[in-house]
């Protein structure tokens, strides 16, 4: 008697093997309610029929993303160690570059770990199994992410000021308050609304700007190691970006009433994403020596192009408008730069990063990418800037700047269409009076009022006596700066060093 043979099991496609090793692993509670089991998931008003629609745009097993991250890391690593090896920091452009570096190490990396945190939540609140492993996946990302940003920046803080208290920074230094408050607020809303503010705010809006335009700046200006990282880091916001856009694309075909949810998040953390990116803004035009493009030209090329012409018109399908206030935004991109580097430029005594005044190569640049608001803002500012350092000075603004109460940027910015008028809104609640630099931020405050008038306005805790006493020097120890951190660039210890690096060795007779 003939025994048959047996077929050999048909090996699983990726996918498949992916959905055995994530989605079939789900259990149906039997002691406790789905309620009790998840209980964070219904509160902001979001529908959700059936957690199996969602579609995961990771579909890696942890032992796939773990391989591909850690070939990723070796190269990167390899990359950061050659660097160091051969002192690579002599082949910047100038010192100056590093300016930038120091505001990206100060405010990014403690983002990307509040954001590893938050996945980490959500995957364990998220109902649905493929929604919680892509939570998992993207917390660990971020905490690469973080680790990996402190790493390769680690190595300029031999040899530059600025760098060595920045977590500390972080948490206490007026303009790091910007990047802070965006994510306390969007660490304190829910899962769904985080989902946006992350998936959709910052990936798309920030790390897009970020990691692209900036990077390549990095790599202009001799900066390899950043470039390296910035390059590595974007393969995985790509994910994250898909992410998001699935989050978004899930809640809108779970049920109807969702879609006015949605409309009203994407309207509040475009607004919120953006007015956090100016800060980039001014880094892309006034702190690189080199520069691949303008702000002007990455917003029209990344923002307009490709989000608003494209990821909305996809969503259009779903009933989805562009965010409120994007005119706004795009009305501003012909000054925004100008406007973040003055205000920078008036506090750097108070900062971990030094200014200078453009020089003439920056200023033929400038006149070339904006030809038609550089000429007025210069004749306004930098002329007269000019004149005070003619004179022996230094111009530093010696008051403290009011904030906004939503972005808690100084009230910087101007009317759009009017670069001479300051822009300033305001509304009373509970008979007080909160000041706003825009539309967009007094429309977010009326929203939630409740939660903006707790926000932590430096300003406002230095008036208290909450930043370590009542003088400049007492904030700044209180800050973590030390002497040399901040201030004017031309004769600051980075550029003093940097000559002396650079200085022509005399070799004996």
């Amino acid at each position: 008697m003939t025994v048959p043979t047996q077929k050999p099991a048909r090996k699983l496609s990726m996918q498949q093997r992916y959905s055995a090793l994530t989605h079939d692993l789900d259990w149906d509670p039997t002691y406790v309610t789905e309620d009790e089991m998840y209980p964070y998931t219904t509160f902001e008003g979001i529908k959700v029929h059936d957690w199996s629609k969602w579609e995961d745009p990771f579909r890696l097993t942890v032992e796939a993303y773990n391989k591909y991250q850690s070939e990723k890391d070796r190269r990167l690593y390899a990359v950061l160690d050659g660097f160091a090896q051969s002192q690579g920091q002599l082949n910047l452009t100038e010192a100056r570059y590093m300016n930038a570096m120091k505001i990206f190490l100060q405010g990014i990396p403690s983002g990307e770990y509040q954001a590893h945190r938050n996945f980490s939540h959500l995957a364990r609140y998220f109902n649905g199994p493929g929604a919680r492993f892509a939570s998992l996946c993207q917390s660990m990302d971020e905490l690469r992410h973080a680790q990996t940003e402190i790493h390769t920046l680690s190595h300029y803080n031999k040899f530059f000021g600025g760098m060595h208290d920045w977590n500390k920074m972080s948490d206490r230094v007026w303009y790091l308050s910007v990047p802070k408050s965006f994510f306390d607020d969007a660490g304190t809303a829910g899962p769904f609304e985080w989902l946006i503010a992350i998936g959709f705010s910052f990936e798309y809006l920030l790390t897009n700007l970020l990691f692209v335009p900036f990077m390549s700046g990095a790599a202009f200006n001799g900066d390899l190691p950043t470039m390296t990282f910035g390059f590595s880091a974007q393969s995985d916001e790509s994910r994250h970006m898909t992410l998001g856009l699935e989050g978004i694309k899930f809640m809108l075909e779970q049920d109807e009433d969702n879609l006015p949810i949605v409309q009203a998040w994407l309207d509040k953390w475009f607004w919120r994403g953006y007015r956090l990116i100016s800060l980039v803004a001014g880094m892309m035009d006034y702190m690189l020596p080199k520069r691949v493009m303008s702000w002007k030209e990455a917003f029209e090329l990344y923002f307009e192009e490709q989000m608003l012409n494209g990821l909305f018109k996809d969503l259009e399908y779903y009933g989805i408008k562009p965010p409120r206030h994007v005119q706004w935004a795009i009305d501003e991109k012909e000054i925004l730069s100008h406007q973040v580097y003055w205000v920078l430029y008036q506090y750097s005594h108070a900062a971990a990063f030094t200014t200078t005044i453009p020089n003439a190569e920056d200023q033929a640049w400038l006149e070339e990418a904006y030809p038609d608001t550089w000429p007025v803002f210069k004749s306004v500012v930098w002329d007269k800037a000019q004149r005070v350092v003619d004179s022996g000075e230094r111009y530093f603004n010696p008051g403290l700047p009011q904030l906004c109460q939503v972005c808690q940027i100084p009230m910087g910015f101007t009317e759009p269409g009017n670069p001479l008028v300051q822009c300033q809104r305001h509304s009373i609640y509970e008979g007080e009076r909160f000041d706003f630099c825009s539309d967009g931020c007094q429309w977010i405050f009326d929203r939630e009022p409740e939660k903006y008038v707790q926000a932590w306005l430096p300003v406002h805790q230095i008036y208290q006596g909450n930043c370590g006493g009542p003088t400049l020097p007492d904030v700044a120890v209180w800050y973590g700066l030390e002497p040399g951190d901040g201030g004017e660039y031309i004769g600051s210890m980075d550029h003093q060093d940097w000559l002396a690096w650079h200085a022509p060795t005399i070799k004996e007779g």
